[in-house]
């Protein structure tokens, strides 16, 4: 079978294809391959997609303390604000920059705000946290009460079912 077979003819005429901003499906082309091309992207660069939180973190307990890790490379303390309040620790900032070569003649710039808020757990002593950040890297330590070092028992019922 020749390819000339597989054509679709119109009274004796070939059909030329859709151009793909032409047509029925034009607009539905156009969608997908903006949809993909999000995908793609946000695949490649996950701290700026939606997809997916920015700054990533860390988050580990010990018995004396909560300790919350956050890889902010390319950024300084300056760009970099850090709060609690009510049980939740929060850090928030603003990432710019710019990229270019002259030799090949090309320029980029990018700006984004992000915030990540993150709940602590009943007895983390807000009131004396310390933070360091260095090399791109923020770790908060939340250091534990007392009551919450100690734990609480909790009595079982073996009553009536709910």
């Amino acid at each position: 079978m020749t390819m000339r077979n597989l054509v679709p003819r119109d009274q004796g005429t070939m059909l030329t294809p859709l151009a793909p901003e032409r047509g029925p499906f034009g607009h539905l082309r156009r969608e997908m391959d903006r949809l993909f091309g999000d995908v793609f992207r946000s695949a490649a660069s996950p701290e700026w997609s939606g997809a997916t939180a920015w700054p990533t973190v860390e988050l580990n307990e010990t018995d004396k303390e909560i300790r919350v890790t956050a890889e902010l490379p390319g950024m300084s303390d300056k760009d970099i604000d850090l709060s609690i309040d009510n049980g939740m620790l929060t850090i928030s900032g603003e990432r710019k920059g710019e990229e270019h070569d002259r030799e090949r003649g090309w320029s980029e710039r990018y700006y984004g705000r992000f915030e990540r808020r993150i709940a602590l757990p009943d007895g983390a002593d807000q009131e004396h946290c310390e933070a360091n950040f260095r090399d791109g890297e923020l770790v908060v330590k939340i250091p534990k009460t007392e009551e919450m070092r100690r734990g609480r028992k909790i009595a079982i019922n073996t009553g009536t079912r709910h």
